[in-house]
């Protein structure tokens, strides 16, 4: 009798279970994936994807440049706030796209918001990636006190030029190729 019971309400329960599927919404589409970074050097501490952003405090990011050395590197100091930073997002696109396989580009966002953080990114179609310096201890120990600054390194790690503020596509250009002569 009992076996009797069981199987009616096992059916039911089925039944259900297959009614509801039936008549449930469809599942979400699934976030876009992660857009890789273009690295031209191989360093543990570079993020893979344009989006990731990790956090990074001072002694990381040395670490970092020690690991990059070998390859020239340009740092790009912003935050999705800054106007100028605005201005200045698309000509780090195209010169990221024209050098970024033989240059390393780095974005240092300072005291941002990492959500905004990666709406900007995306928003400008770095290739690049970024690292996230909250409390601006990079950007200090750079000796700047605000976005955007842009540093450029030689291969061999030591320090070319910077620009102070928004930088000019000519004078982004000029340091590039110099750069790389």
């Amino acid at each position: 009798m009992q076996g009797m019971t069981r199987r009616p309400f096992a059916l039911v329960c089925a039944l259900t279970l297959l009614a509801a599927a039936c008549t449930s919404s469809p599942a979400p589409e699934p976030s876009a994936s992660p857009i890789p970074a273009v690295n031209a050097a191989r360093a543990a501490l570079l993020p893979r994807t344009v989006d990731a952003i990790p956090d990074m405090d001072l002694e990381t990011y040395g670490a970092l440049r020690l690991q990059v050395e070998g390859t020239p590197m340009v740092i790009n100091m912003w935050a999705s706030w800054c106007g100028p930073c605005k201005a200045e997002a698309p000509d780090l696109a195209a010169a990221a796209a024209r050098y970024g396989d033989r240059v390393q580009f780095l974005g240092v966002d300072v005291q941002d918001n990492r959500g905004d953080a990666q709406d900007f990114v995306h928003a400008h179609g770095w290739s690049y990636p970024s690292v996230f310096d909250p409390s601006g201890a990079i950007m200090t120990h750079l000796g700047i006190s605000g976005p955007p600054a842009t540093f450029f390194y030689a291969a061999d790690g030591s320090f070319v030029t910077s620009v102070h503020g928004q930088i000019a596509p000519e004078a982004l250009d000029q340091a590039l190729r110099e750069l790389l002569a």
